[in-house]
């Protein structure tokens, strides 16, 4: 038997929760890269102890999304150029991969149909930093999950923190329109081809070009 009116009580652990919830910050652009996390503030915050913090930073540096010095001091990673032209060039296999999978299965028409349902805003779209963000990887998050790979999908969703990471870097008030429609759009057109050769090179033009600016736009930070 229920009893209306009580909570829900959460089966997480306070690490747990410190954790998702630093993790949601990071992932979302409360903290961005190079921003300072202070151990002892987080834990007053939140209301727990150091050491509760301590872990849940531990776990978020395994994940690669902060980094520390020697002195136990840490900071949300800013990630070098070498390390951005990496993640695009791995973007850029797996997803040339996840279209050769569709259309060698005959189905580019129809992924082309359903991706063009989930393009990106226009640059002219009221649209906040963070859904234009959400709705540019949910797009090619879907072209992989189309591709019927699952170790491919696995990996595509194991860059996503460092990819959010890197694209947080500019801030909200210089979006780079690499995220719009109509740089996604010839994707769409390629996939729908069903040629895979052509459809191969329009991604990794794309994911080249990201990568250009996107090192760019953290070279400011620096």
């Amino acid at each position: 038997m229920t009893i209306a009116g009580l909570p829900k009580l959460s089966r997480l652990t306070l690490r747990e929760q410190v954790l998702e919830s630093l993790r949601e910050a990071v992932l979302t652009g409360t903290f961005r890269p190079g921003d300072h996390l202070g151990e002892t503030e987080l834990a007053e915050s939140y209301g727990v102890s150091r050491g509760t913090v301590r872990e849940a930073l531990r776990t978020l540096e395994q994940a690669r999304l902060v980094t520390s010095d020697s002195r136990g001091k840490v900071w949300v990673r800013t990630l070098r150029p070498e390390e951005i032209e990496e993640i695009f060039r791995v973007r850029a296999a797996l997803e040339a991969l996840a279209v050769e999978e569709i259309i060698t299965r005959g189905e580019g028409a129809s992924a082309s149909a359903e991706l063009q349902e989930l393009l990106p805003p226009a640059s002219r779209e009221q649209v906040s930093y963070l859904d234009r963000l959400n709705q540019d990887l949910r797009f090619h998050e879907r072209l992989c999950e189309l591709s019927q790979n699952a170790t491919l999908l696995e990996t595509w969703q194991g860059l996503e923190g460092r990819m959010r990471v890197v694209m947080f870097s500019p801030g909200d008030g210089d979006p780079v329109d690499i995220m719009n429609d109509d740089h996604h759009k010839p994707l769409v057109t390629a996939l729908e081809s069903g040629d895979i050769a052509s459809a191969r090179v329009a991604f990794f033009d794309h994911m080249a070009e990201a990568a250009r600016r996107w090192k760019a736009s953290t070279a400011r930070l620096r």
